[in-house]
């Protein structure tokens, strides 16, 4: 005698596939290895400007860059970091210690990229 059990199976599968689709839409985007932001600066604009990405603490930040000029990126974090920016594609990496706002910003472009929420 052969049993199918149609009914259950298919139900905790459409339940997995739609929680694994969740997701905000202002969220950099998630990878193994934590969170990337992708930064243009172009012509005096720079992208993104001010965006809200979420993060925790300890994890993984890179912010991969494609300048057309000098600058330097600061990270408002506990620990603090700054990355000098030159023309060309270029990544850096970073971590926060402590839960918090955490503002990115250019420099020289007196623009904010982006503000980390990050929550432990």
């Amino acid at each position: 005698m052969i049993r199918r059990l149609a009914g259950p199976v298919v139900i905790p599968a459409v339940a997995l596939a739609l929680v694994a689709g969740c997701g905000r839409e202002n969220d950099a985007p998630a990878t193994n290895d934590g969170v990337v932001i992708d930064v243009v600066i172009e012509g005096g604009t720079v992208t993104p400007s001010d965006e809200r990405i979420d993060a925790a603490v300890g994890e993984t930040v890179t912010v991969r860059i494609d300048s057309d000029a000098d600058d330097e990126l600061h990270v408002h974090a506990v620990p603090e970091h700054s990355f000098e920016i030159h023309p060309g594609t270029q990544e850096t990496q970073f971590a926060v210690d402590v839960p918090g706002q955490v503002a990115i910003e250019l420099h020289d472009a007196g623009k904010t990229v982006a503000t980390l929420l990050v929550r432990p």
